[in-house]
């Protein structure tokens, strides 16, 4: 197949001490596996200590993840944390963009994503931003006698002077939550990562600080990044499904969050992917120094989990699909 895609772009994701440094470098092996050839940069950017991190040390903690991550042409750029830090490590992923080439195309992705198939097939319209749609019904809360998703989306749309009727889906009924602009931010895409991360910014600290009268019921941790990162979509012209479905979060990358939950209900391709790009000895010693990665992948206990599971048939909600793989004593995190 020819890329279908042949503006050149680069892979962004956020390495940080503790579990998502080993994320990082299960991210990388994948992304080097399926993209052997890829034209632009994977650039890891890494939280660097200072007043916002307090005592912690945000940088990677493993000599041996460091050196993995490199080995498989990751830049590991370092950033300082200005606006968030430790009160919203989220935040991490606004700042983040701060360590692209301002003027060239990016992707921005949660480190706890595998590449299954290579990126420069993915037909991006990178002037007209989107991100994931595979997100749940998770904010704005409903208070019985509180503001409605109109009231609450329409007062962030004035706050930051757009158009809020535009933002919405015709299909979908008045207050239904799908109806109005929401993404997962486990990945999102534009042409800009300067003007975008400044807009990003822009959005999160006021949204933060200075939150119209309508969000006053509201939580805003964690959700910020996903409350701001609709409007900053808008902004620039961008929406909902700008990318074709059954690219990423597809055909393509697989968001996998958690691993229990990812050997009970993903695809058999994605599993094959996960075990083949760990096997290698120097991939391996590394990554099973975490301990989920050990016991899933390397101790078998994620088969075990798998073959509790009928991927036809899937419990409806994700809490039974959690409370059973604990119930059996197989969950990690």
């Amino acid at each position: 197949m020819t890329d279908e895609n042949p503006r050149p772009f680069n892979v962004l994701a956020v390495v940080q001490a503790g579990r998502l440094e080993y994320e990082a470098a299960l991210f990388a092996v994948s992304f080097r596996a399926a993209n052997p050839d890829f034209a632009g940069r994977l650039i890891l950017a890494e939280p660097q200590p200072g007043p916002l991190w307090g005592d912690e040390d945000p940088r990677i903690q493993d000599p041996a993840v460091r050196t993995l991550l490199e080995d498989h042409g990751a830049e590991i750029r370092p950033f300082h944390s200005r606006h968030f830090g430790a009160a919203y490590p989220n935040g991490n992923k606004i700042e983040a963009l701060s360590t692209l080439p301002a003027g060239e195309p990016f992707v921005f992705f949660d480190t706890d994503t595998l590449h299954l198939d290579s990126l420069s097939r993915v037909p991006f319209d990178f002037d007209r931003p989107s991100a994931s749609m595979k997100r749940e019904n998770t904010w704005p809360t409903q208070e019985l006698y509180g503001p409605g998703y109109n009231q609450v989306w329409g007062a962030l749309y004035e706050q930051f002077g757009l158009d809020f009727e535009s933002s919405l889906d015709p299909a979908q009924p008045d207050e239904h939550w799908e109806r109005y602009l929401y993404f997962n931010a486990g990945w999102f895409f534009h042409a800009d990562p300067a003007a975008f991360g400044a807009r990003f910014v822009e959005y999160a600290t006021a949204i933060r600080d200075t939150p119209p009268p309508e969000l006053v019921c509201q939580p805003l941790y964690p959700w910020l990044d996903q409350i701001a990162l609709p409007l900053v979509i808008h902004s620039f012209g961008g929406g909902r499904a700008t990318l074709p479905d059954g690219h990423l979060d597809g055909d393509t990358t697989c968001h996998w969050r958690v691993l229990p939950l990812a050997y009970a209900r993903e695809a058999d391709a994605v599993i094959d992917t996960l075990e083949a790009v760990t096997a290698p000895n120097r991939v391996k010693k590394v990554l099973k120094n975490y301990e989920p990665f050990k016991r899933m992948i390397f101790q078998g206990k994620g088969r075990k989990v798998r073959e509790m599971f009928d991927r036809d048939a899937l419990p409806r909600k994700e809490q039974q699909i959690r409370n059973r793989i604990k119930k059996a004593r197989l969950w990690v995190r």
